[in-house]
């Protein structure tokens, strides 16, 4: 099987075999099927999840983003996108709410 190098944006309209690495830019659909079977999460301070003005409040946040707060050994789960969204305790016990 030939291979190809690449720079800029890809189209397919009949998906992609084997490994691709790298940032996705935009909206994925359809399936993935991965051989490495795990996850990375960010792990940051409880000041940073309340801190309206660190990236991890910033850049990137939308509902669902997942984070470790590593001052209090719990998994917290973003509300919203913005930046002064909520961040909730994954098992619902509590909420941030960054300023």
């Amino acid at each position: 099987m030939a291979s190809t190098t690449f720079s800029g944006p890809v189209t397919s309209t009949n998906g992609f075999v084997g490994d691709t690495t790298g940032d996705v830019t935009g909206n994925v659909t359809g399936g993935v099927t991965a051989t490495a079977a795990y996850v990375q999460i960010n792990a940051v301070a409880a000041t940073a999840i309340a801190d309206i003005d660190d990236a991890i409040n910033t850049a990137n946040k939308v509902a669902g983003t997942i984070v470790l707060d590593t001052t209090n050994s719990r998994i917290m789960v973003a509300l919203g996108g913005d930046a002064d969204s909520d961040w909730a305790v994954a098992d619902g016990s509590a909420t941030v709410t960054p300023s």
